[in-house]
């Protein structure tokens, strides 16, 4: 298993990935680990989290996200064929994107018809509008080679 890294004494998920903390885990791996969120959002709500200490999405390795994201794939599958629902995946990349625990994880919520949650849009009640200008120089500011 990775060393916990900087935080691991004292973050949550860490401890979790170390067995401190106990957890449901569903599925791990050497780099990523699903297991249901202590806090559920929805029944089946569940977590993936890298094991080692990475506090945002760009600050894991490569292959760690692709681990995750693997593994997230699957456990939607098994989340949508046993429990008969949808799933929103969601990462909240830092404290302004509503990022609770400092470490890095993606939401796997089972979603319904009618359960009173809305789409990720409903969360901003206006959309920001661009002109064809500045989506020409957003889009330039953005890329990469």
């Amino acid at each position: 298993m990775p060393p916990a890294g900087p935080r691991g004494v004292d973050c949550v998920f860490c401890q979790i990935s170390s067995g401190r903390i106990p957890s449901y885990k569903l599925h791990e791996s050497d780099l990523a680990m699903v297991f249901l969120d202590a806090f559920p959002s929805a029944r089946g709500h569940c977590l993936v989290a890298p094991r080692s200490h990475h506090e945002r999405l760009q600050d894991m390795p490569y292959g760690t996200g692709a681990d995750m994201l693997g593994m997230a794939a699957r456990a939607v599958s098994a989340i949508e064929e046993k429990l008969g629902c949808d799933t929103l995946v969601a990462l909240h990349n830092g404290r302004g994107a509503g990022q609770l625990v400092p470490h890095a994880h993606l939401h796997l919520i089972p979603r319904r018809a009618g359960d009173g949650a809305g789409a990720v849009h409903s969360m901003f009640p206006e959309p920001a509008r661009l002109d064809p200008k500045e989506a020409e120089d957003l889009s330039a500011a953005l890329a990469w080679e």
